[in-house]
């Protein structure tokens, strides 16, 4: 949601904005997850390949009263309307400041810092990694089903992620993709071999200065023939080993210079044996990508038994703040010129030389605490999603600041910390207590929290 959308907002309640209260309305009915999944977690995900988190549409067209074109295809694009995202089901915890990130597509836009990462990256695997032609799919819908997005990769049925805590659910068996490995099977079953995957996904987070609930990712997948590893002289598994560090160090080795890198055991339900690449950077050892040989389940299963395959999946916001020195994950979402026309198509060197983001005049925040006895319905996320949903991305953090057990009572005190700042414009503090009653109400009502 952009920070001017909701700075008008704030003061909806005096200025008797019918449409802004009811979307207002629509926001905080949808944080509280339903149905039988409905738990209080506070654990996150982070067996995702790329964990963290191009079209520059018009306000109309982004406004959530009108129906998105989400310029999912470039020659035939799909369309995302509200009547598919907003279905009359108890599942479904989809909010306005959510469906206004579908369609803009930053990553399809050459000018922007992920449209550039995502060029550098093709231009690796076309260019430089000698193992035939990668398609290249940056246009699939992020409307995806329950099957495509966990269980054609063996995301196991008691998984966190699949808890609408963690996910974005359309109906109980639909939902907003939460990796491009949801991609993954349906894409081998037509036969594809060598391909990337990129697109928006979308999780339920928190609020800091690097997570976002809707971010880009990008997948990688090669499969081997037998007749290949026997030329090699080797197993099939081993082959796709050896050749998955040979391209991702080559592709690190485009994307930073001649940096020192090292492998490090993970796991990933679709991938055995796992790995995370990290890189020493800067001064400090980062990651960069999580990868693997791919389950002989899925290549089983899609068509394609008796053969082997690597995976690889990374976060282009990830590469896009260590390469450009972005700091704060919102100005990727941002049209503020003094952002935008820092960037061009072409820019990239190789380990972010000479093309450092000139950081614009910081404007100072505005710090709201609320404490509050918890309840059955809240959690971390359930809040986040809530505050995101009122401030949008004026919203720069939330955090626990303070917690504490009343064992007479039996009732646990959380006290967090809002830090509202927006990146474009000073804020008001009339503005700003507008957002906090609003988030107040919401709370007790859809958290069911006591303030205190």
């Amino acid at each position: 949601m952009k920070a001017g959308v909701m700075s008008s907002a704030a003061l909806f309640s005096r200025s008797g904005n019918a449409l802004l209260a009811q979307k207002v309305q629509r926001t905080t009915s949808n944080i509280v997850a339903k149905g039988p999944f409905n738990r209080s977690l506070s654990l996150r995900t982070s067996n995702y390949f790329g964990n963290m988190s191009a079209n520059r549409s018009s306000p109309a067209l982004r406004s959530t009263f009108q129906p998105l074109f989400a310029s999912i295809g470039t020659t035939a694009p799909n369309l995302v309307t509200r009547e598919e995202v907003f279905v009359d089901n108890p599942f479904n915890n989809v909010t306005d400041n959510i469906f206004e990130k579908m369609g803009q597509n930053h990553h399809q836009n050459p000018d922007h810092p992920l449209g550039i990462i995502k060029k550098v990256i093709f231009d690796y695997f076309d260019e430089s990694h000698n193992d035939g032609q990668f398609m290249k799919f940056d246009d699939l819908k992020p409307i995806v089903s329950t099957t495509m997005n966990f269980d054609e990769v063996l995301v196991p049925s008691d998984h966190v992620s699949r808890d609408p805590n963690d996910t974005y659910y359309v109906d109980e068996h639909t939902v907003l993709r939460c990796h491009t490995s949801a991609h993954q099977a349906s894409l081998l079953r037509e036969g594809n071999a060598k391909f990337l995957v990129t697109g928006d996904v979308y999780r339920r987070d928190t609020i800091d200065a690097t997570h976002y609930p809707a971010f880009h990712q990008m997948e990688g997948v090669r499969v081997f023939e037998q007749s290949e590893w026997e030329a090699a002289g080797c197993t099939g598994a081993e082959l796709a080993e050896k050749e998955l560090k040979r391209a991702l160090e080559g592709l690190s080795q485009h994307l930073f210079g001649d940096v020192e890198m090292r492998w490090v055991d993970a796991y990933f339900p679709f991938t055995e044996p796992s790995f995370e690449l990290e890189i020493f950077f800067k001064g400090e050892w980062l990651e960069v990508l999580g990868c693997g040989v791919m389950q002989q389940a899925i290549l089983d299963d899609s068509g394609n038994a008796g053969k082997k395959a690597w995976a690889f999946g990374l976060g282009l916001e990830r590469l896009a703040m260590i390469l450009f020195d972005i700091q704060d994950i919102r100005l990727f979402w941002t049209k503020d010129e003094r952002f935008t026309s820092q960037f061009q198509a072409g820019c990239f060197k190789q380990g972010g030389t000479g093309m450092k983001f000139k950081s614009f005049s910081k404007f100072p925040p505005c710090l709201k605490d609320v404490s509050f006895w918890v309840s059955d319905k809240f959690s971390e996320n359930n809040l986040c999603e809530l505050v995101r949903g009122v401030g949008g991305d004026l919203v720069e953090s939330c955090v626990l600041i303070d917690e504490f057990e009343n064992k007479k009572v039996g009732k646990t005190s959380n006290c967090y910390r809002i830090t509202y700042r927006s990146n474009e414009r000073s804020l008001t503090n009339e503005e700003i207590d507008g957002l906090q009653d609003t988030v107040r109400s919401a709370m007790e009502a859809d958290l069911e929290v006591e303030l205190r």
